[in-house]
């Protein structure tokens, strides 16, 4: 018997299952992004929302990005340019695009969002449905592919998690 389940890219293999599954999910659900592919954008945020810490593996994505992306530093203008450049580009393939969860996204990665000041915080699954749109766009300006950012987040999740 032939398993059909994902190809999983060596890069991911020494990562445990929950990781891996987060990284397969995210490169689908970017990569449909980029296509502004709505069908195949739904069904992989759709695995993305059930895979556990995906929002967490991604917000360190975009905080990379935007270093790599701005690296004098972000000021308000360039937080509004990227936010309103990714509405832009999404809204004619997924109506469905949330600026103020693209906002949160974006102060989150920077360490700027306080949920307490939020009258209506964002949960964990709209979290994960909205950072492959602004990774996606993101990707555009550097020109990397998202395995570098991945494989970083990673890093930074697993030494978080051991000085804990």
């Amino acid at each position: 018997m032939v398993c059909h389940a994902d190809p999983v890219s060596t890069t991911w293999r020494h990562l445990p299952a929950p990781a891996r599954e987060i990284a397969a999910a995210a490169a689908e659900a970017v990569a449909a992004a980029r296509e502004r592919d709505a069908g195949a954008y739904e069904l992989a945020v759709e695995r993305l929302t059930a895979a556990d810490r995906a929002g967490l593996v991604l917000g360190g994505v975009v905080r990379l990005l935007l270093e790599e992306s701005h690296p004098d530093g972000l000021a308000g203008d360039d937080v509004r340019q990227v936010l309103e450049r990714c509405v832009r580009s999404v809204t004619p393939w997924w109506s469905q695009v949330d600026p103020h969860v693209l906002l949160v996204l974006l102060a989150s990665a920077l360490g700027v969002y306080d949920p307490g000041e939020d009258d209506a915080p964002p949960g964990p699954g709209e979290i994960a449905r909205h950072a492959p749109l602004l990774v996606a766009d993101l990707l555009a300006v550097t020109g990397r592919p998202l395995d570098d950012y991945l494989a970083a987040a990673f890093a930074e999740v697993a030494r978080t998690e051991l000085h804990d």
